[in-house]
């Protein structure tokens, strides 16, 4: 879908006080006083700038070449790229390079824009294992040989197919990756795939449908953006920005307003599977937006949408787990102005893996955050009857508070963010980071102004914040510091400059704390922008790694033109990485040009542009990073 987000509508018109009186304070020491002073005076880490010796490469400059490129001593090899048979036994067609196969081909392989990822060893191994990953959306004018022209069935069958997740099994032989197939586990999770519901909003009567009148089956998942892992080995997926693969009515009711179903993406879906018509089907689009649960291991596994986590843009999920073993899922909402949740499950992880926790993220309460300007914030509980949440209010029950998750953070008064989208947790020090990547109407005339945990207006620049729970990961309060400001020093405008330690970049997004306790930070920088303007000496999108004690930042890989650097994992021994490339040749708002597909970008084999899955390696089988 469009990665434009400048000009997408923003749909949070909630009235909220104006904090900036508030926040200067604490927006000075920021700005001025850089993030070491922040962090010094909240006790979080100490400011130094020293080295701690967690970096062991040497950068690589911003690059604008059509390649992906890493450090010295490194090398990086392409594999499962869209198109490549994900390994279904009996049914294994071919990569076609002017984009001729057919919708069922489409079904059977990887799909379009790989983004959020997870590596599963398979018995522990390091050289073998599965890779799930999402396909967020489809750029029509390159999954069509005549593009967006002369709409059928097919081609929206073809549409949807190109969307969910995949499961690949992978292998390390003499020193290369390569997809083992035909394989067992191999799968793809479409548009048309069957997702159950559970939790609370399950069976609601704003799930329910004509097609589903138990309103407890999805067809299909889209938009899936990050990914996060559960401890009981399964994968969670989170479905974004769904509203814009809908037909509007012609009369949008206050809910359908409030959830951006106004959006149009180019996609002719409705015309040809009339459940995308919301017109005629008011109830469908609530039943995209949720956490869906895999389990890689079972292909015959029917995957579940956890309604008890909320409904929202989701970026992803990532999980962490209290001293007590319960499960605590963080999730940020990739839209203007929205907002940052928290799940805390009922149950502790019980041993056993997928099949005996079965249930557990059904069972729990969902928080939404508020950042105050003295550095602490609360988690706000999205409970019926609790506060607001009411009857009288518009909220008749449990499963209404999670389908209009907005709504009632709205009514909670919660932090309206700077598009919050991948947060990374480091087990060891229990911090908590979020990437926030921009937001260019932040202190315009009609939206929010800069508070404390968003200092600058106009924030084209974006930011990470970082917090640690007060107790637990379940604490319902937290203290937090904006952790660094993206940006490059040159830069004319000084509130554009940022206050980075070491290598500059621009629109943090992907965010992943390894096994040493790095912090790497993939950057989306839009098409639109990239190589312009005051984006220009940052070059394309790049994967970043900081050491979050000393905060310094140095550039580890560089995509090529016009992608975006999304997902990474590693091996347990950490002597492979894999990272996505997403929408290579992505040009400025016109990915649709089926005479000229290669006019932005042939990565990666000189040819139709295709997003594919990197994996790096140190020549000498060291750990990655170190």
């Amino acid at each position: 879908m469009p990665k434009d987000y400048e000009r997408m509508e923003w749909s949070n018109r909630s009235e909220r006080a104006d904090l900036r009186s508030l926040c200067d304070l604490s927006r000075r020491r920021v700005l001025q006083g850089g993030t070491a002073a922040a962090l010094a005076a909240l006790g979080l880490a100490p400011a130094s700038a020293s080295s701690s010796g967690l970096l062991g490469f040497r950068g690589v400059p911003p690059s604008t070449a059509d390649t992906v490129v890493v450090p010295e001593g490194y090398v990086a090899q392409v594999i499962a790229a869209w198109g490549e048979p994900v390994g279904l036994a009996g049914h294994m067609p071919p990569w076609r390079s002017d984009a001729s196969h057919s919708a069922a081909d489409q079904a059977a392989q990887l799909g379009m824009h790989h983004d959020g990822l997870h590596f599963f060893p398979l018995e522990g191994r390091s050289d073998r294992g599965l890779l799930v990953m999402n396909h967020e959306y489809a750029d029509e004018g390159l999954l069509h040989p005549d593009g967006m022209t002369n709409w059928s069935a097919e081609k929206v069958r073809k549409s949807q197919a190109a969307h969910g997740i995949s499961v690949v099994e992978v292998e390390e032989r003499g020193g290369r990756w390569q997809l083992v197939r035909p394989s067992r586990y191999a799968r793809r999770l479409t548009a048309f795939s069957p997702f159950a519901l559970r939790g609370p909003a399950a069976g609601h009567p704003m799930m329910r449908t004509a097609a589903d009148p138990a309103g407890r089956t999805v067809l299909g998942t889209l938009n899936n953006c990050a990914a996060g892992l559960t401890p009981w080995g399964t994968y969670l997926s989170g479905e974004e920005n769904f509203n814009g693969y809908f037909a509007a009515p012609k009369q949008l009711d206050a809910h359908q307003r409030r959830w951006g179903l106004d959006a149009d993406w180019g996609y002719r879906w409705h015309a040809f599977d009339e459940r995308f018509d919301a017109a005629r089907h008011p109830h469908e689009p609530n039943r995209f937006g949720w956490i869906v649960e895999v389990d890689p291991f079972d292909p015959q596994s029917v995957p579940v949408k956890r309604t008890a986590l909320g409904r929202a843009a989701h970026e992803g999920a990532t999980v962490a787990v209290t001293r007590d073993g319960r499960a605590v899922v963080y999730s940020g909402e990739d839209a203007r102005f929205e907002y940052l949740y928290k799940f805390v499950s009922r149950d502790a992880i019980r041993p056993g893996g997928a099949k005996v926790n079965a249930e557990l993220l059904d069972h729990g309460t969902l928080y939404v955050a508020r950042f105050d300007a003295d550095g602490r914030g609360r988690w706000l509980p999205l409970v019926h009857g609790r506060g607001p949440l009411t009857p009288a209010n518009g909220f008749a029950d449990q499963g209404q508070v999670l389908i209009q998750a907005r709504q009632a953070s709205d009514a909670l008064r919660a932090t309206p963010m700077d598009r919050p989208e991948w947060v990374a947790v480091n087990a060891t020090t229990r911090e908590v980071f979020c990437s926030l990547t921009n937001n260019t109407r932040r202190g315009t005339e009609g939206h929010p102004g800069v508070d404390a945990a968003h200092p600058r207006a106009r924030n084209s620049m974006g930011h990470i914040i970082r917090w640690r729970e007060e107790g637990d990961f379940d604490g319902e309060t937290f203290t937090w510091d904006v952790f660094l400001l993206a940006g490059d020093p040159a830069n004319p405008r000084p509130e554009a400059q940022g206050n980075i330690r070491g290598d500059a970049f621009a629109n943090p997004d992907g965010l992943w704390v390894d096994a040493r306790g790095v912090l790497w930070i993939q950057t989306d920088m839009s098409a639109r922008v990239m190589g312009r303007g005051e984006f220009a000496r940052l070059g394309n999108n790049q994967m970043l790694a900081c050491d979050p004690t000393t905060g310094e930042v140095r550039r580890f890989l560089t995509g090529p033109r016009g992608a975006e650097i999304t997902g990474a994992t590693m091996t347990p021994d950490g002597t492979s990485m894999f990272v996505n490339i997403q929408h290579p040749g992505e040009p400025d708002n016109d990915r649709s040009d089926p005479a000229e597909p290669t006019k932005h970008s042939r990565w990666p084999d000189g040819g139709r542009p295709r997003s594919a899955t990197v994996v790096v390696r140190r020549r000498d089988g060291g750990v990655v990073g170190a």
